[in-house]
């Protein structure tokens, strides 16, 4: 393994320096850019071969559907082989990643799911579109399930909980305010053309488990997990609040650790202009406090995207490590923002560093990483490594193969539907056994149910059952989040496992 002092050689200059990111630096987040097939993706999986060779667990999105060959090695081509002579690489192999394969789908790898509950009310808001008005009404559907001890688990939980919440607004009122049908409905609405997307599949359990994607294997390598994004990237808000919702449950479940020698996990997020795109400033600022935050986690982010504009400049600032492939100045707004990404880079005075972007070849690239005190260095144009990986995707069989030997294999797959909010308001769960008491007391007759109330198929009144819930809920919550509820800066549960 990897001395965390030696950079992961990542680059040659034109002088055949080798440019690398310090093991200790990679969770000071970075930042690659550049134009359609200018080499990104190849960049990317050079990054994921170097982190996974220095025990770096890493997240990475395949939304074109071509990263699945970096669980093989790969083979001589001219293209690889020409590039390694040219780069002065004597010792070059052909070499392989540990791979875990994820689909939100389940059709191309393990299946990625998350619960309602889990997922909170803000990020479901986001893959809903919902406004402001609507937002703040699903919040208090959520707390309303909450202090009721009522489990969201998929769709169907959420659904009951708000055709509850919808015919007793007026008893919810004084607590937590004004309920308005028209939001309620639309909130109902967007469910089901989400459903309509097949995004019904994201929500249920088994939910994944974080430690599942901080795999290290036997031999020290990280685990590269590869998250099928080709039909996710269908739905982009659904995509990209996946990925987000990741980003949360790391920041809310582990631990504080300080800079390690190298990072506990690497998450890459590609198109990261998506994540923010139409966000309101509230998601905007907790994502930036969580970029933020979350490197004394031991986690790095590093984004992919077109141009470094894209990324909010509260964002931008905290991505030390830099890589920036070919940009097209064909327009002045093209031209605008040349000039505007040349001046993200720490100045190089032997380099025209906006003429150099747009001169780039494929495969070149300007790269600043952070040094050993965390300061950027000088901007540099070098020519990134080849990969050692298989460029062509792994055929069906062959992905199946790695997905059967896979460390989770067979733990997603099964759907588990266990008592929740929807089974409780349709009265399918009995109540609990009472407690046996010494000295029965006498209870007073009791008055017959008035006709506004609406009973249930068991004859109890909704409210009834809410309460009767929540009293053996507190027992089930306390034994499986360990603690009382609590939402976390995206609003998804914290310390929940």
């Amino acid at each position: 393994m990897p001395s965390p002092q030696v950079p992961l050689p990542l680059a040659v200059t034109g002088d055949g320096r080798s440019i690398g990111v310090l093991p200790r630096m990679a969770n000071r987040h970075g930042l690659v850019t550049g134009a359609t097939g200018t080499g990104k993706t190849v960049t990317l999986r050079v990054l994921a071969e170097q982190f996974s060779n220095a025990g770096i667990p890493v997240l990475i999105a395949d939304i074109k559907g071509d990263l699945s060959g970096l669980a093989f090695p790969g083979s001589p081509e001219p293209r690889i082989t020409e590039r390694a002579a040219a780069l002065g690489l004597v010792d070059f192999t052909f070499a392989g990643v540990p791979v875990v394969f994820w689909d939100a789908f389940g059709e191309h790898g393990h299946p990625v799911r998350t619960t309602v509950s889990e997922i909170g009310p803000l990020l479901l808001a986001r893959i809903l579109a919902l406004n402001e008005t609507q937002t703040g009404v699903l919040t208090a559907v959520f707390a309303i399930a909450d202090d009721a001890g009522l489990l969201l688990l998929d769709l169907k939980d959420l659904r009951s909980v708000l055709a509850h919440v919808t015919e007793h607004a007026a008893e919810y009122r004084a607590r937590y305010g004004t309920l308005a049908t028209s939001s309620l409905g639309a909130i109902q609405r967007s469910l089901l053309a989400l459903e309509q997307e097949g995004g019904e599949v994201l929500f249920g359990e088994p939910a994944l488990r974080i430690d599942d994607l901080m795999r290290v294997t036997p031999d020290g390598r990280g685990t590269v997990s590869v998250l099928s994004a080709e039909r996710l990237m269908k739905a982009p808000r659904l995509y990209s609040t996946l990925l987000l919702y990741i980003l949360s449950e790391l920041y809310e479940t582990l631990p504080e650790v300080g800079d390690l020698e190298r990072p506990r996990l690497v998450v890459v997020f590609e198109e990261a202009h998506l994540l923010f795109d139409d966000a309101p400033g509230v998601l905007l600022e907790r994502i930036e406090q969580v970029v933020r935050l979350i490197r004394s986690k031991g986690v790095g982010v590093w984004f992919v995207t077109q141009n470094p504009l894209d990324i909010p400049e509260t964002v931008l600032g905290q991505l030390g490590n830099r890589v920036q492939h070919a940009l097209r100045a064909y327009t002045p707004k093209d031209q605008r923002a040349v000039r505007a990404a040349a001046e993200t880079f720490r100045s190089n005075p032997a380099l025209d560093v906006v003429s150099a972007i747009t001169e780039l070849g494929v495969g070149e690239a300007l790269v600043s990483v952070l040094d050993a005190v965390g300061t950027p260095t000088p901007v540099e144009r070098a020519r990134v490594l080849p990969p050692k990986s298989r460029l062509a995707p792994l055929s069906p069989e062959e992905r199946d193969a790695v997905i059967r030997a896979s460390p989770v294999a067979g733990v997603y797959e099964a759907v588990c539907d266990r008592a929740s909010a929807y089974e409780v308001l349709a009265a399918r769960v009995p109540a609990p056994a009472p407690e046996p008491a010494p000295k029965p007391s006498p209870r007073p007759p009791q008055p017959p149910p008035t006709s506004g109330r609406r009973r249930t198929a068991a004859g109890r009144d909704p409210s009834e059952v809410i309460g009767t819930f929540a009293e053996s809920a507190a027992r089930g919550i306390g034994s499986q989040l360990g603690r009382q509820l609590v939402r976390g800066l995206l609003g998804s549960l914290g310390g929940r496992r």
